[in-house]
């Protein structure tokens, strides 16, 4: 929890994860206004060298709240380093009193029991009610400890930072969120860039600091965490940059479309030469990875980012029949790659 008084924030990213869906974000949205979907947040400081009984607990932990009503989806977001070792791991429900039954469950309970002496803390948690879930977007999660007499006030005051970020590029959209009885006495704001580096302009602009200094009377404390979309720099867009990426099941198409001839082609061009090196598997595995990763990176996502702008881009991908043709156009291309693949290399 990062006070007032400290040096910073506590900041948690990685560029890399599983939301999803396209879709334009409102600025003005509101709480509740997008249906009853809840979304927890929950940040949980692993002890070092518990890293792996970590993993598993949370694996069993993802495979037993999979089995609860109107579970939707979790995506886990590793530390962006060492240092604090914070694991971000998001929960998404379809309903907020389904998310409420798994929160207060004799069976979570239970895993948070089991799972106790492998953090340094109690893990902390902010619940998104309602509203747009946080989807193809780098997004900050603050988490506000208002003061109880200060309400109206802080309300205000997010108010006028919603008019800030407006004025600041790649800004998606913004939803405060209210206190959830029973769960949490925290307000809780969602903000949307396109790009990391658009949300740390804001983040670290002056702009924001006066605006927290204006608003220090209204609160005890802030946390911030943000999570990115996945994928990240392998869809940028010249134009239409500031509505964010494609949807994540089309950008996994893209990279499928354009992995599997690369590392086929390793395979039978590279392969041959590093066994005739002498080099051991798991080096000669490491070099291809390398080369396959770079050639994505330089090579072939541009290529494909471009050749597909019409169904990839957000400001052209806007009807279910250019959603269907691209994805047709993708699924040929793999065929094709099967096949010949399947005939040149029998």
């Amino acid at each position: 929890m990062s006070h007032l008084g400290a040096s910073g924030p506590t900041l948690l990213l990685r560029h890399m994860g599983l939301l999803s869906t396209l879709g334009g974000v409102s600025p003005r949205a509101t709480p509740g206004s997008h249906g009853d979907s809840a979304t927890v947040v929950i940040s949980q400081k692993v002890r070092p060298g518990c890293e792996d009984d970590y993993l598993r607990w949370q694996d069993r932990t993802n495979e037993v709240v999979g089995e609860f009503d109107g579970f939707e989806g979790t995506e886990q977001y590793p530390p962006p380093s060492a240092e604090g070792n914070e694991w971000v791991v998001v929960f998404r429900f379809s309903h907020l009193d389904q998310l409420t039954a798994w929160m207060s469950s004799d069976t979570r309970r239970e895993l948070l029991e089991q799972g106790r002496e492998l953090f340094e803390e109690a893990p902390t948690q902010e619940v998104l009610a309602g509203g747009t879930p946080v989807h193809d977007a780098v997004t900050a999660v603050i988490s506000h400890d208002v003061r109880p007499d200060q309400e109206r006030a802080f309300v205000s005051w997010q108010e006028k930072i919603l008019s800030a970020q407006r004025r600041f590029p790649g800004f998606m959209g913004s939803e405060l969120f209210r206190p959830v009885k029973g769960i949490q006495d925290k307000w809780v704001t969602a903000f949307r860039f396109d790009t990391r580096q658009h949300l740390d302009r804001w983040l670290e602009s002056t702009t924001r600091r006066k605006l927290l200094d204006e608003g220090r009377g209204t609160f005890v404390s802030y946390d911030v965490r943000k999570v990115g979309s996945a994928f990240g720099s392998w869809f940028r867009f010249e134009q239409g940059a500031e509505e964010g990426g494609p949807p994540n099941w089309k950008q996994a198409m893209s990279v499928v479309l354009a992995l599997y001839p690369t590392v086929e082609i390793l395979n039978l061009v590279v392969g041959p030469r590093l066994a005739a090196l002498g080099l051991p598997g798991y080096l000669a595995l490491f070099v291809s990875n390398v080369l396959s990763v770079s050639i994505l990176t330089w090579l072939l996502m541009p290529l494909v980012n471009r050749a597909l702008a019409f169904w990839l881009m957000p400001s052209q991908a806007r009807s279910l029949r250019i959603d269907v043709a691209g994805a047709a156009v993708v699924a040929i291309c793999w065929l094709a790659f099967i096949v010949i693949f399947g005939l040149t290399t029998g």
